[in-house]
């Protein structure tokens, strides 16, 4: 086997053990609640979830997690699921989360911005007045980047 075929079938098996576990860790963060951590698997999560003053106000209550929303952007109907979201009746602000099991960030980042920025647009038509912020949780190193 020529070393170019094994760097190929080693990135790609990489690539597909890094999709794996971010998708374990999806799963995982999908019903987190930071007041309620009961396996000591998620201890590493709540540490890194702690240290971001950010991120800690999605996974303490109250939060809603896999919340659908649908509308039109320009006559073209769209219907998404947000994996987290946060209304802030009081301040009137919503922060929305969303989770990305990509190994390269660059590789579809424009599709990325653009999902958030659609999150955007139908939450402000439902919630006008009120300040709304996205965010991309990048699962292969655990980084936050506001859109």
């Amino acid at each position: 086997m020529s070393n170019n075929l094994r760097t190929l079938l080693s990135q790609q098996q990489q690539t597909e053990m890094a999709t794996k576990h971010g998708r374990t860790i999806h799963a995982i963060l999908q019903n987190m609640d930071i007041n309620n951590i009961s396996q000591k698997a998620e201890s590493d999560l709540l540490q890194k979830i702690s240290s971001n003053q950010i991120l800690l106000i999605f996974f303490t209550k109250p939060f809603m997690t896999e919340v659908p929303i649908a509308g039109y952007i320009n006559n073209k109907f769209i219907s998404r699921r947000i994996d987290r979201l946060k209304i802030n009746e009081t301040e009137k602000t919503i922060d929305i989360l969303d989770y990305k099991t990509d190994t390269d960030k660059q590789a579809r980042h424009d599709d990325h911005v653009l999902q958030i920025s659609e999150y955007k647009k139908l939450l402000q038509d439902a919630f006008p007045g009120y300040q709304i912020k996205g965010y991309i949780l990048w699962l292969v190193d655990f980084s936050l980047e506001q859109i």
